[in-house]
């Protein structure tokens, strides 16, 4: 615009002064940034892009392919365009960082009318997530760089990336009981395929109790008494609030504790228990914004980067749940859930607790993934206790004064707890004396 500004100016003076060079210079300079951006706008709007990914759910330290194609429907030739492949900022930020990229995720080419080019690249995948691939940001103008358009194309597609599942050390598949035998105080559940005598049948006693062959034999109603189910199992208990992490040990501690967790879902279940998962993550499948096939025209590069990233806050309050019981999904179910799991202003642990203490089940043991412990989480796991809950608890952290200021706090709660050092802690941290607590 300022440079129409500006001929036209020029054009008025010379004219009123009767410069007659200067008046052909200007019909012709105009003439020109018409052309140019007549030009460039029907080149951009006669440009497409679709992109293709092999896959898009993969395991951490798996790669994937990405095929960008643009395409000019148009009658003209494009003299060149540039066209970057988006990724999110924060997929590229730390070292290693999780997306890492090899090939020409940007590119620039020209293209003769109705004819497509092809590029590719690689992603190999560092650590899990949930990252939007693209859009794709497009570039063109005219040959004298009088103007420039940027459009936003080809929306993006979600790649999911799974955690990884470190076996346990320690566990005893055949015992069928790695979080370790409780003998209850009341009998809130019963097994039905244990029966551990009969009795004399009581008012109430349901059809199917009802022990025909001692009533045929004895001439009076007798009922099976079945053996209490003993509790197995666990609900992992993820605390992701923001604050319970310090800033200069992001993303290690953070991915450890969902390290941790997948590394325990894996191997309950391996044993055939059942196994659940509360947290007050924030779901990142929920906050990204969606974007519609509708592409998009920007003034500028930074405005083209802004509209390719945009997402929206989720503020939904509510914990992420994936139910406890048995059954071959449970750990794909919280891997994917942990996919998208990210650090939280929401609920802290203790809101946490009260919002979902009615989802956890009495019949398995609730094992807390802590990082930092203040005396209200403390309290809240001491009433979880108190309410007849088997509760135990990992405290994600290095430092071993740190560690036993947590620890004092929830010892005095009745809780016993176990340290998380590292990574290479994680395949040991639950071998069979860390479930002698239960």
């Amino acid at each position: 615009m300022r440079w129409f500004v500006g001929a036209i100016t020029i054009l008025v003076i010379s004219s009123l002064f009767g410069l007659s060079l200067l008046v052909y210079s200007m019909y012709a300079l105009l003439a020109i940034m018409v052309a140019s951006r007549m030009l460039t706008r029907y080149w951009a709007h006669h440009l497409s892009v679709s992109r293709t990914i092999n896959r898009l759910e993969v395991d951490e330290g798996e790669s994937i392919a990405v095929n960008v194609t643009v395409t000019n429907s148009g009658a003209l030739p494009v003299p060149w365009l540039l066209i970057e492949d988006v990724l999110p900022h924060r997929a590229t930020m730390h070292r290693p960082p999780a997306l890492e990229t090899s090939g020409d995720r940007i590119t620039l080419a020209s293209l003769a009318p109705r004819k497509s080019k092809s590029f590719y690249y690689q992603l190999r995948c560092h650590r899990r997530g949930y990252f939007p691939i693209g859009p794709a940001m497009l570039e063109t103008g005219d040959l004298f760089g009088l103007y420039r358009l940027f459009r936003v194309l080809a929306p993006p597609d979600y790649l999911l990336v799974l955690p990884k599942v470190i076996p346990l050390d320690g566990f005893d598949i055949a015992s069928r009981r790695p979080m370790g035998e409780i003998k209850m105080s009341h009998r809130l559940f019963e097994d039905p395929t244990r029966i551990a005598g009969v009795r004399a049948y009581q008012a109430g006693d349901p059809i199917n109790r009802v022990n025909w062959a001692a009533t045929a034999r004895t001439g009076v109603l007798h009922s099976k008494v079945y053996e209490p189910s003993s509790i197995a199992g666990a609900t992992i208990l993820l605390d992701f609030h923001q604050e319970s992490f310090v800033a200069k040990n992001e993303p290690i501690r953070s991915e450890m504790a969902i390290t941790l967790a997948v590394a325990i879902a894996g191997a309950v279940q391996e044993t055939g228990q059942q196994i659940g998962l509360v947290t007050n993550a924030r779901d990142a499948a929920e906050r990204m914004k969606r974007e519609t096939n509708q592409a998009q025209e920007v003034k500028s590069r930074a405005d083209a980067r802004s509209a390719a990233v945009a997402e929206q806050d989720n503020d939904h309050l509510k914990p992420q749940v994936v139910s406890t019981r048995r059954g071959g999904e449970q750990l794909s179910l919280i891997r994917k859930l942990l996919a998208r799991a990210e650090r939280t202003d929401g609920l802290t642990l203790p809101e946490l607790i009260a919002e979902s203490v009615s989802r956890i089940p009495r019949d398995a043991t609730v094992i807390a993934i802590l990082t930092e412990t203040t005396d209200e989480t403390a309290l809240a796991l001491g009433n979880l206790r108190r309410a007849g809950f088997t509760v135990t608890a990992i405290v994600n952290i290095f430092d071993e004064y740190e560690f036993a200021q947590a620890a004092g706090k929830l010892l005095s709660e009745g809780i016993r707890c176990r340290q998380l050092y590292n990574l290479e802690n994680i395949s040991s941290i639950c071998q069979e004396q860390a479930f002698s607590w239960f």
